[in-house]
């Protein structure tokens, strides 16, 4: 079993490899995955509860026209998502006459917030979700790597020896984990090397951004000090997640600078789970009402 020392150096040294990869910059993937999104519209408050009503599991959205675009077809006999579509209406330049159009929600045809133009009624557009569709793959983050093994089952009583509750489950914003406060929620279908992850990062907003600490820090300081606990936990762990934590930090404006300003947090609470992780037994057993799997979740 390691020394406190040891593990100590463990996480200096996976510290060091993450500032670095920042440092680095974007990778191919995330500069990729941030050109295609750009691409997507942002649909008004009002569009957005229509889309969750019809689709709830919808995650990316576009007309028909912009998935082409995209390089994605929209399926056979796919209902369209039913939007409002604001009608406006703008002068010509060559005279005074009311020439009429229709700024759709979609990004292909326009923006509802043109102040070129004025909105005079709605009709009804449609858009699908890229579940929708078949083509070609939309860019995405880096993939973790790896096998933590028994250290997943092990990183689960820690969870639960800090008195926070965990289930699998469906999480409605997209996400795929969810710190709330003594209870963490994670999608069930990821792999065992990405759950690690997810449970690590969720775990490390627990402890640290639960507290009056909260008050002190931001959205990017939060989302950069719990992605760099889970590196370190990973690279300590047998899980490769360098590139996907890198670009995790750069996608909420997370750099190297802040990184090092927040080293004292993140090596703390790294060494604290990794120290927890060596001292838990792998034969340890959640109990079920502590740990509600997806299917138990829908029957409760």
């Amino acid at each position: 079993m390691p020394t406190k020392d040891e593990i100590q150096e463990r996480a200096t040294a996976a510290f060091d490899e993450l500032a670095a990869a920042l440092e680095q910059g974007n990778s191919k993937q995330l500069t990729a995955y941030l050109q295609t999104m750009s691409r997507f519209h942002q649909y008004s408050f009002g569009n957005c509860i229509l889309i969750a009503l019809q689709k709830p599991d919808a995650t990316h959205v576009a007309g028909f026209q912009r998935w082409k675009q995209l390089g994605r077809f929209v399926k056979s006999g796919e209902r369209g998502i039913a939007i409002l579509a604001p009608m406006a209406f703008r002068k010509k330049q060559t005279d005074d006459a009311a020439q009429e159009s229709t700024v759709d929600e979609s990004p292909e045809e326009g923006n509802e917030k043109s102040t070129r133009r004025r909105v005079r009624g709605f009709k009804l557009a449609f858009v699908f979700d890229v579940s929708q569709t078949d083509g070609k793959p939309l860019p995405e983050f880096a993939t973790i790597s790896g096998d933590p093994g028994e250290k997943l089952q092990r990183l689960e009583a820690v969870i639960h020896g800090h008195g926070i509750s965990l289930s699998y489950e469906g999480i409605d914003n997209g996400a795929l984990g969810v710190s709330e406060g003594g209870r963490i929620r994670v999608l069930p279908s990821l792999s065992q090397a990405e759950t690690f992850s997810v449970l690590a990062h969720e775990l490390a907003h627990e402890l640290l951004h639960r507290g009056e600490r909260r008050k002190e820090t931001t959205k990017t300081i939060r989302e950069t000090e719990a992605e760099a606990v889970a590196f370190v936990v990973c690279h300590a762990s047998g899980v490769d997640s360098r590139t996907r934590s890198s670009d995790y930090i750069r996608l909420y404006n997370g750099d190297k600078e802040l990184l090092q300003q927040s080293l004292e947090q993140i090596q703390k609470v790294s060494t604290s789970i990794l120290s927890q992780l060596q001292q838990t037994p792998a034969d340890v057993v959640i109990e079920p009402q502590e740990i509600v799997s997806v299917e138990m979740a829908a029957a409760i």
